[in-house]
């Protein structure tokens, strides 16, 4: 893969692609009955989408960011773009005429349990090969390039081999266990893949029941290539590893009052990749993303509104100096 580079462009985005949604939750008042009408007492809906979600935290952190993603042409999308501009351009998302933003709805039950949710995620079919290339000129230019698993398969297995070519890094953060099968065998390309136990159980069709099966998870993610992994493992906290490098287990940090946990692993995420291309050691970098995370959590929204530099920076030293744990 050969490509010749724009000399023009001079500057260095953060490139994410992927998801770009409406997440809306139902919430039943009784218990639910299949196959009839069940009413419900309150509902919400909020921008989301995990490589949208990155792109908003990273912007708001003052990073220079670009979405590629896929969109319909509704009033969905007008809701994400007027949430998500301020914080990421969203100029090269490509739009088709005949299919709805993606959108994400689950129906929460009595107990506050997921009972039911359905994800009409076709659009993001459109995040091809054929889409990179038409924007190959600022893939180019990026310091790093984001991915999320509702990209096809073809689009990851693309990018591994551009990002190898070219030495961009390649951060792969995966959205569910039913598509961990859009990775790669092979990922020699991968800076950073950040992971959960339940998608790790999915892909190596294992499961993980105490520490010892968590670390080893860890290390088979090495062994396809992965130069820096996290298995993340709720509140039990995260397991770190890296080539040629010890395995490390980090807490999670306790959090007293929960709003609601949605965009908490997004959070962590951009923490984590916002630390690291600040070249901050590999304990702060691990920490920058636990307390994002932390701090996301007892939000109600799922990028947090108070989210900047300074604010991150203010956290940080409120972690550091022991005032949350």
């Amino acid at each position: 893969m050969t490509i010749t580079f724009n000399a023009g462009k001079q500057k260095s985005p953060i490139i994410c692609i992927g998801g770009a949604n409406i997440d809306k939750k139902l919430y039943t008042k009784n218990e639910i009955v299949k196959k009839t009408s069940n009413p419900v007492i309150g509902s919400s809906r909020t921008v989301g989408g995990v490589a949208r979600n990155i792109a908003e935290n990273l912007g708001r952190l003052g990073e220079e960011v670009i979405l590629l993603s896929a969109r319909g042409n509704d009033s969905d999308w007008l809701d994400i773009y007027q949430a998500s501009s301020p914080f990421m351009n969203l100029d090269h998302v490509i739009k088709i005429d005949d299919l709805s933003t993606g959108s994400y709805t689950a129906v929460i039950d009595q107990s506050g349990d997921l009972s039911l949710a359905l994800a009409d995620m076709k659009v993001f079919d459109y995040i091809s090969p054929a889409l990179l290339l038409k924007n190959i000129n600022i893939l180019l230019m990026a310091k790093c390039i984001i991915v999320d698993l509702n990209c096809p398969s073809e689009t990851i297995d693309f990018l591994g081999i551009f990002t190898a070519e070219h030495q961009i890094p390649l951060v792969i953060i995966p959205v569910s266990s039913q598509k961990m099968s859009a990775l790669p065998k092979k990922m020699n390309a991968v800076s950073w893949l950040i992971v959960n136990k339940d998608e790790t159980e999915t892909y190596f069709n294992v499961k993980i029941n105490d520490r010892k099966d968590w670390e080893h998870s860890v290390k088979m993610w090495l062994g396809l290539g992965v130069k820096n992994v996290i298995v993340t493992n709720g509140s039990k906290g995260i397991i770190t590893g890296v080539a040629n490098g010890e395995i490390q287990h980090f807490p999670s940090i306790e959090t007293p009052i929960v709003a609601d946990v949605t965009g908490a692993g997004d959070s962590f995420c951009s923490g984590v990749i916002y630390s690291w291309l600040q070249k901050r050691e590999f304990e702060c970098v691990i920490k920058s993303g636990l307390v994002n995370a932390h701090k996301t959590i007892m939000s109600k929204y799922t990028v947090r509104q108070e989210l900047s530099q300074t604010q991150f920076k203010l956290d940080m030293e409120e972690f550091l100096n022991e005032k949350i744990y």
